[in-house]
Parts: C-alpha cells; structure tokens; sequence
C-alpha cells in the first residue's frame, strides 16, 4: 500500500517570461506578498523539508537566503526547470508548483503523496486525459534521466514526458475531478489575477 511518503523537496517553477501578463507574474502581490514567496510558502506548508525557487538569471529580484535553481537550458519552457531542480533535489522526490496556480489547495498535494511510495510519484489527470505536471510529485531517480534525455532530443512537452512515465510505471495517476479542475487554473493574463480562495 502506498504513501503517504514523509520526506520529499520541493520547487516553484518561477522562470516563464510572462509575455501575456505584462510584468513578471512572479512578482504580484497577492495579500501583500508576491506571488512567489506565497508559492513558496505553500510548499513549507505541504511538508517539503528543502525548497528551491526555478528561475532564469535575469531575474534578480530573489533574495539570496532562497535557495536558486537557473534552467537547465535557458528559454526551453517548464522541462527545463523540472530537469534542473530534479538535478538538485536532495530527497527521493520532488514536490513540482507553477507559480501561475496559486488555487492549489493542500488536500491535492495529501492525495498525490497518499499515492506515491519509495520510486513512485503522483500526477493529476483530468476527466479528458490532459496531465496537470505542474503540481505534482516526481521520483528522482525515474524522472532525471527521462528529463535529461527529452532535453537533449528537444522533446519539450510535458505530456508526452508524463505519459511515458505514467507508463513505465513511474508515476501513478489521481483522478481530478470536474469540481476540482479550478484549482489547476494559471495566472497568463491581468484579467486572470484574483485572490485564491
């Protein structure tokens, strides 16, 4: 029987350009703090007991008692991140949260690591077979070397990463319910920015 695992890393995917909001969404305040530090907050919060903040090398606004991880290879999307801060993660696993899904509540991350054990991970699915990769739970020792490989092929979707591990018995799927499907929502345009509930 799986999980719930105790220890595990874990990482703000923070290093998008922002292109559609304007600014770097990083960088909003949501109840008096930026975006960021509430992400990375969240992930204290969920049980991680080391956290990162993935970023590009322009963005100099991260104060220096925050542990920094710099793409692996600049400008390549979400993959880059993963594979760079999978690189660091000090645990088994790696607790993975897009700065843009600030809905994320703490009850989805319990019911990915209920399903994750020693190599497993955890990784929501929706009713219409889309991933949700970036709020999910990654075994490090599977997942780095799918990473590296997709980096070095140029093979930068996510969903096709997550469905081979899904099938190489890497990660193991959560339903996300079609009531539940609002916390996965991003931040990609000033008209998206709200209070999380």
């Amino acid at each position: 029987m799986p999980g719930p695992i105790a220890l595990f890393s874990g990482v703000v995917l923070a290093g998008g350009r922002s292109t559609r909001m304007g600014n770097d969404k990083a960088l909003l305040d949501v109840d008096g703090q930026p975006l960021w530090r509430r992400q990375y907050n969240f992930l204290a919060r969920a049980g991680a007991g080391d956290r990162m903040i993935s970023a590009r090398s322009d963005q100099t606004w991260l104060p220096l008692d925050v542990t920094r991880v710099n793409d692996a290879t600049p400008d390549l999307g979400p993959l880059s991140g993963l594979a760079a801060a999978l690189e660091r993660c000090r645990q088994a696993h790696l607790l993975v949260l897009a700065v843009d899904m600030p809905r994320i509540p703490g009850s989805w991350i319990m019911k990915l690591r209920e399903r994750c054990d020693d190599r497993i991970g955890a990784v929501g699915q929706t009713e219409a077979g889309n991933y949700e990769p970036l709020a999910a739970i990654y075994p490090k020792a599977a997942m780095l070397p799918l990473a590296k490989g997709a980096l070095a092929d140029r093979e930068l979707s996510l969903q096709r990463l997550i469905h081979r591990a899904v099938d190489d018995g890497f990660l193991r799927v959560q339903t996300i319910a079609a009531a539940e499907s609002a916390w996965f929502e991003n931040w990609n345009e000033p008209g998206d920015v709200s209070v999380p509930r």
